[in-house]
This record gives C-alpha cells, structure tokens and sequence, in this order.
C-alpha cells in the first residue's frame, strides 16, 4: 500500500481531518498529479478558517508549473489569510516568494 492510499484510508475514517487532506495534496503533487493536487488544495483554501499553507504550497506548484500568474493570486489571498489569523510567518514567508516570482508581464 503506497503512502496515497494509506492517507486515502485514514480519509474513510475522518474525511474532515484538515492535516491528512493537506498531506494527500501533498502525496498528489509528489506523484505528478498536478491538477488534483491542486483541487485539494483550493478546497483547503475554503475552509473556515482557510489553511494557511495550502497556499503557499498550491503557489509553490503552480510557479514550478510555469502558471506564474496563478501562483501569484493564489500567494497574494495567502498572504492576506495569513494576516487575518496573525500568522505573520507564514505571510513574510509568501510575501519573499512572491517577490521572487517577479512582477506579472
């Protein structure tokens, strides 16, 4: 049983743990599966309160995909929900990587 499946059994038994779905985007962007990692990380984005590193993450890939001007939007919400839940780390980490990414063309 690969590491996916065994994170898609323990879902079974408790779809709304925030840390196994994050780890499930996670184990999904590792095997290339870009696109539905993705969707796992923007229902991450939607939850009240959102999770913070969903964002970055979801940003990270979209920059390393060459969506650049995604990756910018999703990090610039990012930042702004890190704000509103005072996580000050979290959004000077996204703010650096954004500036990074450079300005949209």
């Amino acid at each position: 049983m690969s590491r996916r499946e065994k994170i898609e059994a323990m879902l079974v038994e408790d779809p709304t743990d925030v840390f196994l779905r994050y780890s499930l985007a996670m184990e999904l962007q590792q095997e290339g599966r870009h696109e539905e990692s993705l969707a796992r990380f923007r229902e991450l984005q939607t939850e009240d309160p959102p999770h913070v590193p969903a964002f970055f993450m979801a940003g990270q890939q979209l920059a390393s995909l060459g969506r650049s001007d995604e990756a910018r939007d999703v990090l610039r919400n990012g930042i702004d929900q890190a704000r509103a839940q005072g996580d000050t780390h979290a959004a000077a980490e996204m703010s650096e990587f954004l500036a990074s990414l450079g300005s949209s063309a």
